[in-house]
């Protein structure tokens, strides 16, 4: 496996805490488009820039004087988009939880964050880097129902950006550091925040298997929202991504593709019953950092839910191909690609792989993606992405 160089992971206050972000709603691809980026460099043996008062009031202070009400933030304020007003500083991590803001319709309209690459915008990364011919369409297939049996890990990732509510998908995966009780969420970086030309998104929530039997869009606009979130809503208190998506993420990937990864903790909405993400949809999958290089896989199968027509973002799909190679520059790690249909939407969503020892475990998850929706591309995860993985593991440890 190719190493770049030594992990300079990223804190993010997810959501709130640091700067606004643009998202512009297009189709499938890696990025969002807030404005404004801010973030905080975090060395493997440095402590995480997050310093939360044990009084909630003393807290709710400190958030004033950076121009923050929570009270009004609850009532609202949160609407009001001004990227001016945001934290700038990783010290003080704001997420609040809004109960019932992500409504049935309101989950449904949600948008996707991507813009399509033109196939023409892939260079090959140039002469010392290595791209596969395009792969062959693949249509996605339909994951069968219910999908907390077929896909438990499986779900859709919400938030919101200056242009609307946006929508991923993501994964359930172990936490090192709390076996079995993972509060986890792997997805893609531009799902959490826009890169170089923007900041952080806000009220990220995860649905572990969304509409879990399958219902069209029209029974959707029927149902409770017990039914479309048959687990509840998990909301992020924290997530973090990689300094250089953050530093050279564009809204259609860039530079910053290869390391389109993000991991968030998070927790229920409505306090839980003392169980773990992982307790309550039964599965985590693990994750490895040291998977074979794409033309020694037989196969990947990437999962997520497609928004962007022919799809409504009502149901989980899949599909499955032999990865080939995508560089986008020849000084960074070559991506995985396959022949698919899913469009936006389908970001962050996971890509899978059975290993030699027969277990599966994640592998990339859906980063970028053609205007054709012919092909996507995930990162190969390396010692960039374990970091992050490490440094938000090491952070709940034993909670």
């Amino acid at each position: 496996m190719r190493r770049i160089r030594p992990l300079f992971a990223t804190a993010v206050v997810a959501a709130l805490a640091l700067t606004a972000t643009g998202c512009g709603p297009s189709e499938d691809e890696a990025g969002g488009a807030p404005t404004a980026s801010a973030s905080t460099a975090v060395t493997p043996d440095a402590k995480l820039p997050v310093q939360v008062p044990e009084n909630l009031e003393e807290l709710k202070e400190r958030l004033k004087e950076h121009g923050l009400d929570l009270d009004k933030w609850r009532d609202g304020e949160w609407k009001n988009w001004d990227r001016d007003k945001w934290l700038r500083e990783a010290q003080d991590f704001v997420n609040p939880v809004i109960e019932d803001l992500w409504d049935p319709d309101r989950i449904r309209e949600a948008d996707e964050p991507n813009e399509p690459v033109e196939d023409e915008d892939i260079s090959g990364g140039g002469d010392d880097a290595v791209t596969d011919p395009a792969p062959e369409r693949k249509t996605a297939r339909p994951v069968k129902t219910p999908y907390h049996q077929s896909a438990p890990e499986a779900g859709k990732l919400l938030f919101d950006g200056p242009k609307g509510s946006m929508v991923c998908s993501a994964t359930v995966v172990k936490d090192p550091r709390n076996p079995g009780r993972s509060n986890l969420v792997w997805t893609a970086g531009h799902c959490v925040h826009a890169g170089k030309d923007g900041g952080w998104f806000r009220n990220i929530a995860f649905v572990p298997s969304y509409n879990d039997s399958g219902l069209t869009s029209a029974q959707l606009e029927k149902t409770t929202r017990e039914q479309v979130a048959p687990y509840g809503l998990w909301w992020a208190d924290w997530a973090q991504t990689s300094e250089q998506w953050i530093g050279q993420g564009t809204g259609s990937g860039g530079q910053g593709a290869p390391y389109d990864f993000a991991v968030i903790h998070v927790k229920p909405e409505k306090g839980g019953n003392g169980k773990s993400l992982e307790e309550t949809v039964g599965s985590a999958l693990a994750v490895d950092f040291e998977a074979p290089a794409a033309q020694r896989i037989a196969s990947v199968e990437a999962i997520g839910y497609p928004a962007s027509a022919p799809y409504d973002g009502a149901k989980l799909f899949g599909c499955a191909d032999k990865p080939g190679r995508l560089s986008v520059q020849a000084a960074q790690p070559t991506m995985y690609r396959i022949g698919c249909s899913m469009t936006g939407g389908s970001s962050g969503g996971g890509w899978v792989h059975t290993g030699e020892d027969g277990e599966r475990a994640l592998v990339s998850n859906t980063s970028i993606g053609a205007l054709t929706a012919g092909w996507l591309a995930g990162p190969r995860l390396g010692d960039e992405a374990e970091g992050v993985y490490t440094a938000v593991s090491d952070k709940f440890a034993g909670r």
